[in-house]
């Protein structure tokens, strides 16, 4: 695939506008089973974030694409979970600061 199709391009830099084409293209199968749980799904956030922070991104631009991915998983996918629930409910009576935050948090909360 080349790198056009990529969230984040070899030189660091973050295209958020990808992100919700990136997260279709994942396998029907492997999205259900990263949602299936919430340990599950930290851990594979966790993986991607710590990929993330390889390549240099910083903690701002780690949260604005979880940020992305929190506004697509809101939009699209049904929470399986009271922890998934719970997060859905604080975003959407969050604003977009209070969004942002949680995002933050949310980063480093799959690191810890």
């Amino acid at each position: 695939m080349s790198e056009h199709n990529h969230v984040v391009s070899k030189d660091g830099d973050v295209t958020v506008s990808r992100v919700n084409d990136a997260l279709e293209r994942i396998d029907p199968k492997q999205r259900e089973q990263i949602l299936s749980n919430f340990t599950e799904f930290k851990e594979y956030l966790r993986k991607r974030v710590q990929l993330a922070q390889k390549i240099g991104l910083s903690e701002e631009q780690l949260a604005v694409v979880a940020e992305k991915i929190a506004d697509y998983l809101a939009a699209y996918e049904e929470p399986r979970g009271s922890e998934e629930k719970l997060l859905l409910e604080l975003w959407k009576v969050g604003n977009k600061e209070e969004r942002h935050r949680l995002a933050h948090m949310l980063v480093k909360l799959v690191l810890n």
